[in-house]
């Protein structure tokens, strides 16, 4: 088990800033999370800790040892990136233990590491195989098998399931963080996928323009975000955002007990119907997903999203009457940060 922890980790091409002194801990045998939007700075943090990028300025541990200055093979990790990167002329067997044959590892033990690594993976009826013949899964258990037979108690993951279809994504998410448990390993995984994050994270590190915004649980990114884009970003669908002008919501009646908010957050699951409730609102548009049914709707000049159950038969141009719960608003000032 191996933590890392980034201290003032910085990045600059010429007047081109990437990263902006990003400080964090990544506990032993955890799943860490880089969540983000493209261009935030999630996979620049990968390469660094990697060594497939140097730092301009900052330290890098791993397990307590400072390797911002080692090559990577002197880092003791190894890494999953989003193409797979096999070599379609080899067999699964070849390209699982390429790496070991490079480092000249002798042949009994590589077979060993292959048998065990194959095994773990459910790999053994494909070995003979090459990358063509293999599924877009397997080719996935191939390139993630290449990572674990070096044995390395850190692995990186570069967005490695973008290129699966919806349904597969989520098998190899729950095999992804089983497989984590199961072996002890720290794990540091980029996406801009916040539902890849929420579902196998211990830790989320939400980046944006090259800053952390946030860190912490997904749960406690979902219950208390830091500032309103951390609140967008988190959760499906997003947290509504609603502009107050002097207690109110902007141009309605509806009074909002939020002193010194400029905006108010509530998460859409969070508003209910009630044909009783204060607020009135209209329904602009119906989505309709099953089990949910997401309903646009207006109060005063704000929009915002409700989130109530899929049975509900409710058409645009509909009238309805929702309340809200204190305790479930979320106060940020003008410029976007929480108030506590």
């Amino acid at each position: 088990m191996s933590s890392i922890e980034l201290q003032g980790i910085a990045k600059a091409w010429g007047d081109v800033t990437a990263l902006h002194e990003v400080s964090l801990r990544i506990e032993p045998a955890t799943f860490c999370v880089l969540l983000g939007p493209s261009g935030c700075g999630k996979s620049t943090t990968l390469r660094i800790i990697a060594g497939l990028e140097a730092a301009s300025a900052g330290r890098l541990c791993i397990d307590g040892r400072d390797v911002t200055a080692l090559p990577p093979a002197q880092r003791g990790v190894a890494m999953v990136f989003q193409n797979y990167a096999l070599f379609p002329h080899l067999s699964v067997a070849d390209n699982i233990t390429f790496g070991l044959s490079v480092r000249r590892v002798p042949a009994a033990e590589r077979d060993a590491r292959l048998r065990e690594t194959a095994s773990l993976l459910g790999l053994e009826p494909l070995l003979a195989r090459k990358p063509s013949q293999l599924s877009g899964g397997q080719q996935q258990r191939v390139a993630l098998g290449r990572a674990l037979v070096a044995r390395a108690r850190v692995c990186l993951m570069d967005e490695p399931l973008s290129n699966l279809d919806a349904q597969l994504r989520q098998e190899m998410r729950r095999e992804l963080r089983e497989l984590q448990r199961k072996l002890d390993l720290t794990v540091v995984y980029v996406t801009h996928d916040q539902a890849e994050a929420m579902s196998m994270a211990d830790q989320v590190v939400l980046l944006q323009h090259g800053r952390v915004e946030q860190q912490g649980a997904p749960r406690e990114l979902y219950a208390r975000p830091a500032t309103t884009f951390a609140a967008r970003f988190i959760g499906t669908p997003p947290m509504n955002l609603v502009a107050l002008e002097a207690g109110r919501v902007a141009g309605s009646e509806v009074d909002v007990a939020l002193n010194g908010a400029a905006t108010m957050g509530i998460r859409p699951e969070d508003i209910v119907l009630d044909d009783d409730g204060p607020i009135a609102a209209d329904v602009r548009s119906v989505e309709y997903l099953g089990a949910d049914l997401v309903l646009a709707c207006a109060i005063g000049s704000q929009h915002l999203l409700v989130r109530t159950d899929g049975q509900h038969r409710i058409a645009a141009g509909q009238r309805l009457r929702l309340r809200w719960a204190a305790p479930d608003l979320h106060p940020f000032d003008a410029a976007g940060r929480r108030i506590h």
